[in-house]
């Protein structure tokens, strides 16, 4: 890891040098820790500290640029209507919110568990099948009552509104909405309080605040990272993640009660169909730039016939498909009348999109080079962002959130200052290696499964084919992507 660079990075709305804080100035409001970002990360981290007897004495800010409320799901949300926003929430992941008091807040209607899934490569068919129940047996032959599924399908608007909810039922938290950073600068030596080591915090509503510790919980473009002077390293993959809400033939191989993912590894980028309740599905398909262009064109018959082919055809085959400007529909049904299909191992095919659904982001890999400085912790998306062939991004934030809980914690029943280098460095120690290992596995990943042909893809599918083979080996890596 690199040594964390001293604090040189001044952020502000202008590229104004950077400044102290003026003596003369209005007092900035004091907090103990001042988060910047109501996502799922830092909405977790306020809840976990408020839920937490030692440290629900905290004097707490949040600030977020957004209306909250307008990212509140709505009450009366329709079960046939989905956001194209959704994440699988690890067993590790839903524990700890049920730890902070928040899952009982979620609108579980809404959230689809899964206990299988389905992978394969896309050149050579080599397929792995992960079945929870089978691994169950292996990973806790005497813990019964361990979880019963892979993940959870939740829309993020839902897992915000959880957090929102129980954070409010907690009370205690300043909560700024609708409020920018206009700037962040170090404070001064006052009469009353020594503030030079202080981020001051300026914001669009006029008020100044202080905090012993921020906390950046503001996106992959982090101001607070700026500030701090930590980098942030990483490539672009030079693909996009195309998103959509699809509505399916029927509820699945598996029925009702037996939820099934499916992901195919095609040279361009996999793509994966993740259940959600009813006939609905979330689709997340990897793929090149143009092609993502293509895919939003389509009308819809089109675009669902070319998620059809995407689990069916071969590379070839989608290769010409994106060649054309429309008709992929017809197309398609010509060729699948001309070639055979084990459907019982594909999932469903793809009869509708809702409207509105199709988008697309550009997918990247970033690792800042540490998560801590003096008096500033990064959790979730401004410390690191991830490819999302896993679906580890937001249970990474999640895992941030409950280790910084833990070492305010510790920090706090220890007698130490919440934001010395010293109280945080568990916080770093904990949660760097184990987020670097899976960034890491997931580019790996990326790169092995886009080459297209030659002596990797053999290698590739015998390894494939024998982790599929090892029960307890494939145990295993079930356990790491549960989190448990």
């Amino acid at each position: 890891m690199s040594p964390r660079l001293p604090l040189r990075v001044q952020w502000a709305r202008s590229s104004l040098p950077r400044r102290f804080a003026s003596s003369s100035a209005t007092s900035p409001e004091i907090y103990d820790v001042v988060c910047v970002g109501g996502g799922p990360a830092g909405l977790s981290l306020l809840t976990g500290l408020r839920a937490s007897a030692v440290t629900s004495n905290l004097k707490i800010a949040l600030i977020e640029g957004q209306d909250l409320q307008k990212n509140r799901l709505p009450q009366d949300a329709q079960l046939d209507r989905f956001s194209n926003r959704c994440s699988s929430l690890t067993p590790a992941s839903v524990k700890n919110l049920q730890e902070i008091g928040a899952w009982s807040h979620a609108n579980i209607a809404r959230i689809q568990p899964y206990q299988e899934m389905q992978v394969w490569d896309g050149v050579s068919d080599a397929r792995i099948s992960f079945d929870w129940d089978s691994a169950r047996s292996m990973l806790f032959p005497r813990k019964p009552t361990q979880p019963t599924t892979i993940a959870y399908m939740i829309e993020n608007v839902n897992t915000t509104t959880t957090l929102l909810d129980r954070l409010t039922e907690l009370g205690g938290v300043d909560i700024l909405s609708s409020t920018k950073v206009d700037t962040i600068e170090l404070g001064q030596n006052t009469e009353e309080l020594d503030l030079s080591s202080w981020p001051i915090l300026t914001l669009s509503n006029g008020r100044t605040l202080a905090a012993r510790l921020l906390v950046g919980a503001d996106g992959a473009n982090s101001p607070v990272r700026t500030f701090a002077g930590i980098p942030s390293r990483g490539f672009d993959y030079n693909r996009h993640g195309v998103v959509a809400t699809l509505r399916l033939e029927g509820p699945g191989r598996g029925g009702l009660d037996h939820k099934i993912a499916y992901q195919r590894f095609l040279p361009t980028g996999p793509i994966a169909m993740l259940p959600l309740p009813g006939n609905l599905s979330s689709l997340v398909w990897s793929t090149t730039p143009d092609r993502a262009t293509k895919l939003k064109s389509l009308s819809p018959p089109d675009f669902s016939a070319m998620i059809n082919a995407g689990f069916r055809l071969s590379p070839t085959d989608l290769d010409y498909l994106h060649t054309l400007p429309s008709g992929q529909a017809d197309e398609i049904a010509w060729r699948e009348k001309h070639m055979q299909v084990n459907e019982s191992s594909l999932p469903m095919k793809v009869i509708d999109i809702q409207p509105g659904t199709v988008a697309s982001f550009p997918l990247k890999m970033r690792h800042a080079d540490t998560y801590t400085g003096d008096r500033v912790a990064l959790v979730g998306d401004a410390a690191h962002t991830i490819h999302p062939l896993a679906g580890q991004g937001l249970n990474q934030g999640q895992g941030d959130a409950a280790a910084l809980a833990r070492t305010i914690k510790s920090a706090v029943e220890t007698g130490q200052d919440i934001g010395s280098l010293l109280a945080l460095e568990q916080y770093n120690s904990e949660r760097y290696a184990e987020n670097n290992a899976m960034l890491g596995v997931c580019d790996k990943l990326h790169r092995l499964y886009s080459i297209e042909s030659g002596p990797i893809v053999g290698l590739r599918s015998f390894g494939l084919r024998a982790v599929d083979s090892l029960s307890p080996l494939k145990s295993f890596f079930m356990g790491r992507a549960a989190g448990v």
